[in-house]
């Protein structure tokens, strides 16, 4: 039978989409024809008749997705929840950072791959022979940067709006996800990914001024783990989620998802949510889908003062960043995610942005019929547990480069056991430590 029904609408994190404003918020809605059943353990073709139509089969999960009338679903011996839409409130700091930009500084400019020794990393690997999925709102995979990396014909559309996949259609947050990953090192020209020699995968479950199905996201992991990802990452997130109740039953059929591409190999790499939250010590609270089973959670990093005087308030690039939420146990580990001195965007209008994350971009544009008609590929500053959380999918991808026999927790093992704590820091902002791709791939 259903979980306890709430109509009301669930208070979620404005780190859906990444950005360092912490206590945005998004709503989530229930849907009223599409729900997500838990089989429990048994044959999905046994659990649903024909008056219900399959929209996701994710038997391998224990999950499947249905459309129809609640009352057909509750006809069923089984236990469900309305699927959830989720919508983005944009966070006020990125708003403000440019968003495109010509190639110059190009490296010089990513401090987050200058902390990370990437070029060091790169005498050992780039990350060849393994295949990141990107979930997110799309990768335009004719951006100059990462033509190289986009694997179009295993890309999927999970939104089903028709724009097809391996396209930015639901905004640039993907495009740069995706650079932060895998942007190409030998093209004399952008930037710098940390696995530019890993094939990427756009899962898009994100459509321009739309709301992300939940279940589409769940069925963009299990897709993941089918076609052999080596890493899935899901910078997206809601929170708080109360623990009763669907939120209950959220976090269980998303338990069981994470479970199924972890044993599938897939490393489920998760930002950590950009609310200042103690998730540790937040009660009957969750943080979906970060808090999730086997989901490797990461918190964010960043530098204050990197092209500017910042005096007294500077800080270096492993410092937690001011939106991060945290928690010891919460948080797996912590990588560069971009930080900001807030006085500093009139003080220092023109460099405050060099303390976010510089990678790839690709502004999507319509016609006023609403039809995707392509994209403007460029450069741009982002921040948040967003950003932070690629930089832990390409360092799976590079240890799996050089030992693609381990399993998903010993990739995740080797990058907590490599990581290492800053002295003095708190460690309920770093899990494990601070991310220390060049020791993975040489332990």
């Amino acid at each position: 039978m259903r979980q306890q029904h709430r109509r009301a609408f669930l208070k979620l994190s404005g780190s859906l989409l990444g950005g360092v404003a912490a206590g945005s918020t998004v709503v989530a809605a229930e849907r009223t024809d599409r729900f997500i059943v838990d089989l429990g353990g048994k044959d999905a073709s046994a659990r649903v008749n024909a008056d219900l139509e399959f929209v996701y089969d994710l038997s391998p999960a224990g999950v499947v997705v249905v459309e129809g009338s609640e009352s057909t679903v509750a006809a069923l011996d089984v236990t469900y929840a309305p699927d959830v839409e989720i919508a983005i409130d944009a966070p006020a700091v990125n708003d403000a950072a440019p968003t495109s930009a010509v190639d110059e500084p190009g490296y010089g400019a990513q401090w987050d791959k200058q902390s990370q020794r990437i070029p060091a990393v790169h005498d050992v690997t780039r990350g060849e022979g393994a295949r990141v999925a990107v979930i997110d709102t799309g990768v335009a995979a004719d951006h100059p940067d990462l033509e190289h990396a986009v694997n179009t014909s295993l890309s999927r559309n999970f939104t089903g709006d028709g724009f097809g996949a391996g396209v930015p259609a639901g905004g640039d947050h993907g495009t740069h996800v995706a650079g932060i990953v895998a942007a190409n090192d030998r093209n004399e020209t952008g930037v710098v990914g940390s696995a530019p020699g890993a094939e990427l995968v756009d899962c898009r479950v994100f459509s321009p001024n739309s709301l992300a199905s939940f279940a589409d996201i769940l069925a963009a992991v299990v897709y993941s783990a089918e076609i052999d990802c080596d890493a899935a990452n899901l910078s997206l997130g809601a929170y708080p989620v109360p623990r009763q109740g669907e939120g209950g039953f959220y976090g269980k059929v998303l338990n069981k998802t994470l479970t199924h591409a972890n044993r599938s190999g897939t490393v489920v790499v998760v930002a950590a949510g950009n609310d200042s939250a103690d998730l540790q010590h937040d009660g009957d609270l969750i943080s979906l889908p970060n808090e999730g089973a086997q989901a490797l959670s990461v918190g964010a990093t960043g530098p204050k003062g990197t092209a500017f005087d910042a005096g007294d308030a500077e800080e270096g690039p492993k410092t937690p960043a001011f939106y991060t939420n945290y928690g010891t146990n919460a948080v797996g580990v912590a990588a560069p995610g971009g930080d900001a001195l807030l006085s500093a965007q009139e003080s220092h209008p023109d460099t405050w942005f060099y303390d976010l994350v510089y990678n790839t971009v690709s502004t999507p544009a319509y016609d006023d019929d609403g039809n995707y008609v392509g994209s403007a590929n460029g450069y741009g500053w982002k921040a948040g547990t967003s950003m932070a959380a690629p930089q832990v999918a390409a360092a799976a991808a590079l240890v799996r480069s050089v030992e693609p026999g381990l399993t998903a927790d010993q990739v995740a093992s080797k990058l907590g056991r490599t990581a290492a704590v800053p002295a003095d820091a708190d460690r309920a902002y770093y899990g494990s430590g601070y991310l220390d791709p060049l020791a993975a791939v040489t332990e």
